[in-house]
């Protein structure tokens, strides 16, 4: 495929998740702007532990830092220039588009995914630190997290708000992007000045589903067996599209077409976690699936490649909207509750995001202490 054509042909821009030093500053990041028509960037603690933990990319300038700033500063300091780095190569797309792309994720502190006051003040704090037009500040989905993005949305900062997995969440964020624009107008700010995205988390869905599935087929009747079969693999795409139909219906509003006419900018869905992790299924499957206008497809380098190798250049996120109805309601049919699997998403994704934060921290200390100097003896 020729990812350059995706945008213009599909109308869905293509974000990297992923980041590190040298991918900045080889020019490896302006190429893939350049090339591959790459629109933005997002990261995570995840990606963040594994560019400093995995590489030496950082090595100099944590040996340079010492021993005695805190690991949380210091990993907030080489976060940030990568973040300013990545968001200055991005700049020409964010201008050239009109601040609909060209932006650069971070996510605040997941300690604080529970902790709405807490979440806004950190938010605030990297926003006025990174400087930078083209920073999304990434916020969860939480119940406390959907407050604090409304607040900062008021204030005029653009938030990318992630870990969503429910269509009802979904529908929850949209309501709290147009009362913070709401916000915004009273308070005389400019509407169009501020630009947000809700990242629907895909493939994780499968994940947790599948083996649910592959449970009950271990003892159900014949007659349920092609039933639970055709639900395999399904129901994270069929979630999706549906959240699509929501947010259509969403943008169509009177609500949503009023503040339109003041400037305001769509909120688009993010696919996130769009890498295939069953090894059976196509490594394209869920960013082939979910190709639609007005989207944003946030992939990692692999699938990025994957993609550009054997993917087609088709919108398919409206196609087989019956069947995608059928999957959900089989789904129910069969005891299992989307409302209870994405909550526990929502929550295992929030401690799995804590859990890469506590280990590059960990990681800091690690690097940084081999490297520095041992005291004499006696």
């Amino acid at each position: 495929m020729d990812l350059k054509q995706l945008h213009p042909t599909c109308g869905q821009s293509l974000w990297l998740d992923y980041i590190r030093r040298q991918l900045l500053q080889s020019g490896e990041l302006a190429r893939l702007v350049r090339e591959d028509g790459i629109r933005g960037v997002t990261t995570n603690p995840s990606i963040f532990e594994k560019a400093i933990a995995e590489s030496t990319d950082y090595a100099a300038a944590i040996e340079h830092a010492g021993t005695q700033q805190p690991a949380s500063s210091l990993y907030e300091q080489l976060a940030i220039e990568d973040i300013q780095q990545a968001a200055d190569v991005l700049r020409s797309v964010y201008d050239a588009s009109e601040r609909r792309d060209g932006y650069v994720s971070m996510e605040v502190s997941p300690h604080l995914a529970h902790d709405t006051q807490g979440t806004i003040a950190e938010a605030t704090r990297l926003w006025s630190k990174v400087r930078r037009d083209n920073l999304m500040v990434k916020v969860p989905g939480t119940p406390e997290g959907i407050p604090a993005f409304r607040y900062l949305i008021g204030r005029g900062i653009n938030v990318n708000v992630t870990l969503l997995f429910s269509r009802a969440v979904c529908l929850e964020v949209a309501d709290a992007y147009m009362t913070g624009l709401d916000t915004l107008i009273e308070n005389g700010g400019d509407p169009a000045r501020v630009a947000s995205v809700a990242s629907v988390f895909v493939s994780r869905l499968d994940v947790l589903v599948d083996p649910m599935l592959k449970a009950q087929l271990a003892t159900a009747a014949d007659e349920r067996t092609p039933q639970l079969q055709r639900l395999l693999g399904k129901v994270a795409i069929a979630n999706a599209k549906l959240a699509y139909q929501d947010w259509k219906e969403v943008r169509e509003s009177a609500r949503w077409q009023a503040l339109a006419a003041r400037g305001a900018r769509v909120q688009r869905l993010l696919w996130a976690s769009t890498s295939t992790k069953n090894p059976d299924q196509s490594d394209v499957l869920y960013v082939q699936a979910l190709i639609g206008p007005e989207t944003v497809d946030t992939i990692p380098p692999a699938t990025l490649a994957a993609l550009r190798d054997h993917g087609k250049l088709t919108s398919q996120l409206e196609e087989d909207l019956d069947a995608a109805k059928q999957v959900m309601a089989t789904l129910a049919d069969a005891g299992i509750s989307i409302d209870e699997l994405t909550a526990r998403l929502l929550a295992e994704g929030v401690k799995s995001f804590s859990a890469s934060f506590d280990a590059l921290l960990a990681a800091i200390d690690k690097k940084r202490h081999a490297g520095a100097p041992h005291a004499p003896i006696g």
